[in-house]
């Protein structure tokens, strides 16, 4: 009986964790953890008045954040305080760690729900495209801040001589770009290159091009519909796989085309969610979060397409830079590593 309590606690944990997601969205789009950032301790009453907000429902929303420990109460002064340290987390959107889009990529899955039911039934798959479209907008949200504070600053730089030839003018393939955040990052830093986004998805190339001309990035970006493998071979410096080599149906075919699309002496630059190479190294918060996507997101999105390898969102080190080898490349190195992704670089000699 212990043990089931203890495992009784840990669901309870988690279906507050759920309901609490709708709160977390909530507080985000009403601007109330915006609001709160380092302004201090402050009452329901003046909260709601700097919102424009109803009190009563302010002051219900404030006790559940307060008893999920994401603010802390003055019960002596009837105040709330949202703690700076979690600023970065909760109301900072340029943040690496801004994980409030996380809520709107979980909130997609219960749309589809009906479709992952079908398919653990027939085995078939579901495309990017098929999914709600809030998956697409908050894993746009979710990584920029990320592309934003890394890649170049931390991944680029990390690959010998790479850096040199994107600031005197390089050209650059970003295959499975969606929204186009990390080719617009790029194609900002380096004005002197051209970046190349690639994507299958019509909607997102739409939505990349729109975002590059909201941040005035369009004079060396350039965006369209093509697979990961007939995309033109021009001779690329750099080929880019940034979240997505995992969701394709054929990794090997579209490294190996990657391969034959560089210069000689060109490089990869492959990103992909965090993960050892077993599953007993990755019982963790975010291995979990990343299986329940994998299921979900990216394992079915593999298996709608030709080939179906199905790597799954938590391939690993190991079996990345297997991938990697079949497709021809060498020297092939993890450069970086943050709590959510491996970073690694593959030469063609």
């Amino acid at each position: 009986m212990d043990t089931t309590e203890e495992f009784t606690g840990q669901v309870v944990t988690d279906v507050s964790a759920t309901l609490s997601g709708v709160m977390t969205s909530i507080g985000n789009k009403l601007g109330l953890y915006k609001a709160m950032a380092y302004a201090g301790p402050l009452t329901s009453e003046a909260l709601s008045q700097k919102l424009g907000l109803a009190e009563r429902y302010v002051r219900e929303w404030l006790n559940s954040q307060v008893a999920g420990q994401y603010l802390v109460y003055d019960n002596h002064n009837k105040t709330y305080e949202l703690p700076d340290a979690h600023v970065p987390v909760l109301a900072d959107e340029e943040s690496p760690v801004f994980l409030v889009p996380a809520i709107q990529v979980a909130a997609s899955l219960w749309h589809d729900e009906d479709l992952l039911k079908e398919v653990f039934k027939t085995g078939e798959g579901i495309s990017w495209g098929d999914h709600h479209h809030g998956l697409f907008c908050g894993s746009e949200s979710l990584f920029r801040p990320g592309y934003k504070a890394f890649l170049v600053n931390d991944w680029i730089s990390a690959m010998d001589g790479v850096m040199d030839k994107l600031e005197n003018g390089a050209l650059v393939a970003d295959v499975g770009c969606g929204h186009g955040a990390s080719t617009i990052v790029m194609g900002k830093s380096f004005p002197q290159s051209k970046f190349y986004g690639f994507d299958n998805h019509p909607q997102s190339i739409e939505t990349a091009r729109k975002r590059a001309q909201e941040e005035s990035a369009q004079s060396n970006t350039f965006f369209e519909t093509m697979d990961a493998q007939s995309y033109p071979s021009i001779g690329f410096d750099l080929v880019c796989f940034m979240d997505c080599l995992h969701d394709m149906g054929d990794p090997v075919g579209a490294a190996r085309h990657a391969f034959n699309s560089l210069k000689p002496g060109g490089r990869l630059l492959l990103v992909e969610p965090a993960a050892a190479d077993s599953l007993e190294d990755n019982i963790n918060p975010v291995s979990r979060l990343y299986y329940a996507a994998s299921t979900a997101i990216c394992t079915p999105c593999s298996l709608s397409q030709e080939v179906g390898l199905a790597l799954g969102a938590q391939a690993g080190q190991k079996r990345l830079s297997e991938v990697l080898e079949e497709a021809g490349f060498e020297k092939i190195t993890k450069i970086a590593d943050t709590p959510f992704n491996i970073v690694i670089e593959a030469h063609r000699n």
